[in-house]
């Protein structure tokens, strides 16, 4: 077996503990914000809810006042209801969470999304609808809520 000379181990073994100081650095880093996401209890009673007014009960948002500074991006049509790509930006200050709702989907509360201080109020995702209806989005910022809606027709539903 040859022998590893002195120098050349040192230097293996100061990059693996710089490395592993670094991933460790890089884990703490990601973890802290996903720990506060943690702490954050699941609304059972939102997801749960059938009508658009009890799943707008449930989150609280009960007074809601119409923005022009929530944007929705979403097609006119949607072809397929099992991936409707839909994006929102809320440009609003101090935005804390941002749900989205399919108004006549069998459960209208698709989604919540808190949003970190600092963090930036702008989410891409793909839903299902089940049929056409009016996607509506609640922000809630500095403990009000805000909303916006846009119609999404659907050719061929997504949902049961």
């Amino acid at each position: 077996m040859p022998s590893v000379d002195r120098p050349h181990r040192r230097t293996a073994l100061g990059l693996i503990g710089r490395c592993g100081a670094l991933l460790g650095s890089f884990a703490t880093g990601w973890l802290q914000p996903l720990a506060a996401l943690a702490a954050t209890p699941w609304n059972k009673n939102a997801f749960e809810a059938k009508t658009m007014a009890e799943a707008l009960k449930a989150l609280g948002a009960t007074a809601l006042t119409e923005s022009r500074e929530i944007s929705i991006t979403a097609p006119d049509v949607a072809e397929n209801g099992a991936m409707v790509q839909v994006q929102v930006v809320s440009r609003i200050a101090n935005t804390q969470s941002i749900a989205l709702l399919a108004e006549k989907n069998p459960f209208p509360l698709a989604a919540v999304f808190n949003i970190l201080p600092g963090g930036e109020p702008q989410l891409l995702l793909r839903l299902k609808m089940g049929q056409t209806s009016d996607l509506r989005v609640v922000v809630r910022a500095d403990n009000r809520h805000y909303t916006a809606a846009r119609e999404v027709r659907i050719t061929i539903g997504g949902c049961g």
